[in-house]
Order: C-alpha cells, then structure tokens, then sequence
C-alpha cells in the first residue's frame, strides 16, 4: 500500500463544484484585486476566529512583518520567538531591523516554553512571539502574564494552527494581532500563497492593511512606507469556499492524530502530548525518534510517505551566522530537530491506510 505525506485529492474533489464557481464568479466579474471576494472573506475569517477585524495579505510572513510595523518595532528592538519554529517566524522580525531571542521550547509539546521566556527579557525587548506549532495551542495564560509585567506587545503566530483553541477560545485571540498563512498545505488553504491578519484593535487593522496598499490610506496618498501584499480576490473566493468545512477538516485531522496516539505501541518513538488546556488542529502530527533517519528510510520503504520538521534549527542556520550562536546553545530546540518525524496525516486518509501506518510503525 502506497500513502503518500500528505494528499489534496479528497478535500479538492469534495469541494470541487465549489471552487469552479468560486473561479467562474471572479473570473466573470473582472475584477481581481480589492473586491467583494475578499471583503467578504476577510468578514467571514473575523468572524471565524472572533476578532473585529481581519486584514487579508500576500502571504503568513507578510502577515508577522506588517504586524511588527503597525506596532513600531524596529531597529534596536528586541522579539522573544521560540528556537524551534519555522525560519518566516524569525525572518519577520529580521526584516524590520529587530533582533529575534530565541526561546527553547517544551520537549512534550514543540511549543515555546513559557517558564523560560522571563529569563529572555531585556531592556530592549518589545514583544512575544509565541508560535502556536504543528496545529496546537501554545500555553498563553503565563505568555500573557509575561507581558503584562513588562509591557509588551504579543503576536501570535498562527500560520498553522487554523481553528484550535485554547482553554475554548480560539488562538489569534489573546495577543495585540495574530498572523495566518493560507500556503496551501495548510488546514485552511488558498491554491497560491495567502495570508492574513486578525486583531481587535483598529489602528493596527487599518494600519495593516496600509501597508500592505503601499503605505496608502487612499490612492495615491501614502503615509507609510509599505509594501505590496494584499488577498487577491481569486485566493479570498477559494478561501470562502474551504472555510465553512474548516471545523470539519479539523474534526477529522483530529479522529486520525487519536488513533496515532492510542494505537501506536512502539518505545523507540516518543508520541506528542495534548495538554488538558489545548484542542489541537493538527497541521502536523510529529513524533520523536533516536533512530529517525532510519525509522524514516524504513516508512519509505513501505511507501509511507514522512517529513522532517525542521532538521536545521533557525540558530544554526547559515543566514543566522551574524547572530554568533553555536551548537549547543539551544539544546531542545537542536534534540527535536535531530529526532522529529511527521507522519501522514490529512483529510480523507482511510482507515485502512492508517493501520497500515500504524502496523509498520508497531512492527518497526
């Protein structure tokens, strides 16, 4: 039996109708930038996740970086990220001249440890950036203590975690803004690349969206500096048409991580932990592995298709060399690199592929 990593092909042919006349309506309409398509996506996606606003973007790191410039950090500042998310997370706070400080995350959960996040605090510290990883919910109650303590701003990366909740309220929620991505792996997909922005403050809303205009308020009047990002109206109707599936997409990722993690019987692998505050989407369902190029090369083998996320921590990267950091710096960060593997998991896996993964695993 062949199961690849991850497979489009049951939630495309399930919204099939939907999509082609998403295409049709814009396409007829003629108009592809700045319409109804997306303002009614960005009211629906609000809603959704129960913000005021929602500000559609070009993609989930323009969506950190236009929030990082609505809240006027820049050159000198400081933006607390975990050591062990992806590099747009810290590659956004690079772009606007500050200097990301790495946090080691809970080895259990892949997310951004909290009782560590005090200790990363400076004079020139202006934000947190937790990163709610793999689809679950970073631990916001003490994040957010944190904050309050020393006056900082929270932004919420949520470019993987599309409807999980914490403590029943939805992430994107609890900070100053939130940052999604719509790449189209994620569970809320565009079919090209898409971001957006939520938040309940206005002046961040409005500025938001300015920058992403070309810094313009109204054509030809620019107050800002900006750039050119924006939901074209194409990806906001393809967005509008997956939304009111979401929880059901979700609901299933969910059904197919339980079975991982009440089937799969096997000591060499470490399973990820649930908390008791968190619902977790599962954009990815990643265990650990001393042996995990070899667990993963023995998948394969099977078929079984795997992933790797992400085998080179941000502080190691050659891009970050000015940073000065060295192996051994961030150590839990460098163990989940060294033993993560992610798992096939995705809408309209059967049943019988999921024993198949199971089984292999089991025997492996």
């Amino acid at each position: 039996m062949k199961v690849p990593f991850v497979s489009f092909l049951p939630m495309e042919k399930e919204l099939d109708s939907a999509l082609r006349a998403a295409f049709e309506r814009v396409y007829t309409r003629s108009w592809y930038i700045d319409g109804e398509e997306d303002k009614a996506f960005e009211k629906a996606f609000a809603e959704y996740c129960g913000t005021k606003f929602c500000v559609g973007v070009g993609n989930g790191l323009d969506a950190l970086v236009m929030i990082l410039k609505a809240l006027d950090i820049g050159e000198g500042d400081e933006v607390i990220i975990p050591s062990n998310t992806y590099i747009a997370t810290s590659l956004a706070v690079t772009y606007v001249g500050a200097k990301p400080v790495f946090v080691d995350p809970d080895i259990n959960t892949f997310n951004i440890d909290p009782s560590l996040i005090e200790a990363a605090v400076t004079s020139k510290t202006k934000a947190i950036m937790p990163v709610h990883l793999y689809g679950q919910a970073c631990d916001m109650d003490p994040i957010m203590k944190i904050a309050e303590k020393y006056s900082l701003r929270v932004i919420e990366d949520c470019a993987q975690a599309h409807g999980a909740t914490y403590k029943g309220q939805k992430i994107g929620t609890f900070g100053d803004a939130a940052g999604f991505s719509f790449y189209p792996g994620k569970n809320l997909g565009a079919l090209g690349d898409a971001g957006a922005v939520v938040t309940d403050n206005e002046e961040i809303a409005k500025k938001v969206r300015a920058l992403g205009n070309y810094g313009s308020d109204y054509k030809y009047h620019h107050i800002y500096k900006g750039n050119n990002s924006r939901l074209d109206e194409m990806q906001a109707a393809f967005l509008a048409a997956k939304l009111p599936i979401l929880d059901k997409l979700n609901a299933e990722r969910r059904r197919i991580a339980d079975r991982y993690l009440n089937e799969i019987h096997n000591d060499k692998l470490i399973l990820p932990i649930v908390p008791d505050y968190a619902v977790p989407v599962w954009h990815v369902f990643g265990v650990r592995c001393a042996e995990r190029d070899q667990l993963e090369k023995y998948l394969n083998d099977y078929e079984i298709g795997t992933n790797k996320h992400y085998p080179i921590p941000i502080h190691l990267q050659d891009c970050y060399k000015d940073l000065g950091f060295s192996e051994g710096d961030y150590p839990t960060a460098e163990e989940i690199s060294k033993t993560e593997l992610s798992l096939p998991l995705y809408y309209g896996m059967t049943d019988e592929e999921i024993s198949y993964v199971i089984d292999k695993i089991n025997s492996y």
